[in-house]
C-alpha cells in the first residue's frame, strides 16, 4: 500500500512536468545562422529609436541588473515568439516563481526603450545574441530557448532553479 501511495503522488508531478519540444528547439539553433544579420539589425534600430525616444542606455542597464537582483528566474520575452513561448513553458513546467517581462509583440514592433534593451540584454552574452528569450537564473543570463531546453532535458535546471 505504501509503494502504491508514493506512485500515485509521484504520477501527478511528473505529468505537470514540460518536456521541451524538440521543433522549436532545431529552429531556435537555426536561428543563430542569422544572429550577424540580426545584430546590425538591432543596433540600427536602438539607435534611431533610442534617440527619438531620448532613452538613456545606463537606466535601462540599471534596470535590468535590478530585475535581475531581485528574481531568482527572470525572462525576457516577445508575445508572438514560439522560442519565448516554449521558454514560459519550460519554465512554469518547474513550478519555480519566475519574472517575465515582455519587451513587445516582435522585434519589429518594439519602441525606444525596448530596443535599447534588447541590444543591452545582447550584450550579457559573449555571444551578443540579440534574439528573445532573454533567460536569467541567479542573476546569470543563461541564454534563451535552446540553453534552457538543453538544460531542462540534462536535469541541471532544476539544481540551478533551487
Amino acid at each position: 500500500k505504501i509503494m502504491k501511495f508514493i506512485i500515485a503522488a509521484l504520477i501527478p508531478a511528473m505529468a505537470s512536468a514540460y518536456a521541451p519540444n524538440p521543433v522549436i528547439g532545431i529552429a531556435a539553433k537555426g536561428m543563430s545562422l542569422l544572429k550577424p544579420i540580426f545584430k546590425i539589425e538591432a543596433e540600427l534600430q536602438a539607435a534611431a529609436l533610442g534617440a527619438i525616444s531620448k532613452v538613456d542606455k545606463e537606466t535601462v542597464i540599471a534596470e535590468i541588473n535590478d530585475a535581475k537582483t531581485k528574481n531568482k528566474a527572470l525572462i525576457y520575452t516577445y508575445g508572438l515568439s514560439p522560442f519565448s513561448s516554449e521558454a514560459i513553458n519550460i519554465l512554469e513546467g518547474t513550478e519555480c516563481e519566475f519574472e517575465q517581462i515582455e519587451l513587445g509583440p516582435e522585434w519589429f514592433l518594439l519602441g525606444g526603450k525596448e530596443s535599447v534593451t534588447r541590444v543591452a540584454l545582447s550584450e550579457q552574452l559573449e555571444s551578443g545574441a540579440t534574439s528573445l528569450p532573454k533567460i536569467f537564473i541567479g542573476g546569470e543570463c543563461i541564454g534563451g530557448c535552446s540553453e534552457l531546453s538543453a538544460l531542462s532535458e540534462s536535469g541541471e535546471l532544476e539544481s540551478l532553479l533551487k
